[in-house]
């Protein structure tokens, strides 16, 4: 990823990746590749899927955010389906998952701001348990039989409040637990670790529901929160790879947002990430009026869903964390692949076939989202990494108050398949227009190859002004 002018690139660890600047040739010396031959050429260890987990730090933490992130998803599971109970009304699940994310849009900068300039440990520590305590309150208002639809949109906004500073502290945190080097790994382990999560939550969260109802799932949730403030406190600050914090003066935030503005190679991928989070990403609207309403199954059926999806956002993850190396044309054709399979699994005429399109709509809106966060990241100065990713979050979490509401009342006007296609549709749109945008820029036309390399169809952007030139160009810095 090339660094934006006026920005100090993180320095990476030495290594294969930065070779020793007194080691290279005088000019007019032919290079190494010059003198040997490719098969002779010294290979660079590989990476590795779990190649951050050589970090103590982070292995701690990895282990506290896997158990963390089983409650989150069977309190998810649990406060859909209690919400949907209570009301009967896609719409008012729609307003419940707005509320969560309302703070993020009212003030995700501000904790960007505060994530640049406090010991980061130390804001976790507090969020954490700020989360556990309002799951418990919750747990004991549904286990009382007292619980009302206004005390679970009271606490998913408390919770939305809590995440304001909490998310951004924690992505800005990974870069501090295993350096540049392994960043791009460790978001993806970051986005695999959610994901088995996903897959273990809504599985026992389904159960308990059946069984002893959603308050148990709630508890569980509440306790969870323990594992990573222990982890927290567990790690060796003498192994963290410190960034100078960003000193307490005026127009912070307002520099946050100029540093965003003169680069594309992170306005692009926020762009995208902003009309995805919106429109693109409301399956639990969806999902429960499938179930609900197409399928008249229950929440075991609900648990199911977002397990087979969890599956394919687990994979995703995964191939994710051995990626080297991101272009922006990915992130488009990602986003264009991720619209037409929503719109395919809107049609699905059946319960299995839209059961099946669940697994590579996981997988290809994981492998989006894993890609354009560790872009954004290496692509900031460390210094400003709290702010630019509270911008990130801001867009793709704050936009689902106004995408969730929308998206549920479609749905329980139009149905549920007409729900899920406008958001297909408008994910399709966000990637064609983004990728007209970005080949105008470049100068640069669609090129369509029946019989490409090895006998396969090859698709690519090429140059205008080099007809018979089919290299695909950089476009706009962030290819």
């Amino acid at each position: 990823m090339p660094t934006p002018a006026g920005a100090s690139a993180p320095e990476p660890a030495p290594g294969p990746e930065s070779p020793d600047p007194e080691s290279a040739p005088a000019p007019g010396t032919p290079t190494p590749a010059t003198r040997t031959p490719p098969a002779a050429k010294p290979k660079s260890p590989a990476r590795g899927t779990f190649a951050s987990l050589r970090n103590r730090n982070y292995r701690l933490f990895a282990g506290g955010q896997v158990v963390s992130n089983t409650g989150t998803w069977m309190q998810r599971i649990a406060q859909d389906w209690l919400v949907l109970t209570l009301t009967g009304s896609s719409a008012a699940v729609g307003i419940t998952t707005a509320l969560q994310f309302l703070p993020m849009l009212l003030f995700g900068l501000y904790g960007g701001v505060l994530a640049d300039r406090y010991p980061k440990r130390v804001l976790l520590f507090l969020t954490q348990s700020a989360m556990g305590l309002f799951s418990l309150v919750l747990a004991a208002l549904t286990l009382s039989g007292a619980v009302e639809v206004w005390h679970v949109y009271l606490m998913a906004f408390l919770l939305g409040l809590a995440t304001v500073v909490d998310n951004p502290t924690r992505q800005a945190f990974v870069v501090e637990m295993v350096g540049p080097r392994d960043l791009r790994n460790a978001v993806s382990l970051n986005a695999a670790n959610f994901q088995i999560a996903r897959i273990v939550g809504p599985a026992i969260a389904g159960v308990l529901i059946a069984a002893v109802g959603s308050g148990w799932a709630f508890a569980f949730n509440g306790m969870s929160f323990v594992a990573p403030i222990v982890a927290l406190l567990l790690m060796r600050d003498a192994e963290l790879h410190h960034v100078e914090r960003a000193p307490r003066e005026k127009g912070q935030l307002r520099a946050g947002l100029d540093y965003v503005a003169g680069r594309p190679e992170l306005i692009w991928p926020i762009v995208l990430v902003g009309f995805v989070g919106t429109f693109g990403f409301n399956f639990p609207i969806w999902l429960t009026a499938f179930v609900d309403d197409v399928f008249h199954a229950d929440a075991g059926t609900y648990g199911l869903l977002n397990t087979l999806m969890a599956a394919g956002s687990l994979v995703g993850a995964l191939l994710a964390a051995r990626r080297g190396t991101t272009r922006m044309r990915m992130l488009v054709g990602c986003v264009l692949l991720f619209g037409v399979l929503e719109v395919v699994a809107a049609l699905s005429p059946t319960y299995w076939l839209f059961a099946a399109l669940l697994v590579p709509l996981g997988l290809v809106g994981m492998t989006f989202n894993t890609t354009a966060n560790s872009s954004v990241q290496l692509a900031t100065d460390p210094a400003m990494r709290g702010r630019v990713m509270s911008l990130y979050l801001m867009v793709f979490m704050g936009g689902t108050p106004i995408g969730a509401p929308l998206v549920g009342w479609v749905t329980d006007t139009y149905g549920a398949r007409v729900g899920f296609l406008t958001g297909g549709l408008v994910s399709v749109s966000a990637a064609v227009v983004v990728g007209l945008v970005l080949a105008r820029a470049g100068d640069l036309r669609l090129s369509v190859e029946l019989h490409g390399g090895g006998g396969r169809p090859r698709i690519a952007f090429v140059p205008r002004d080099h007809q018979r030139d089919h290299q695909p160009e950089k476009v706009a810095a962030a290819a």
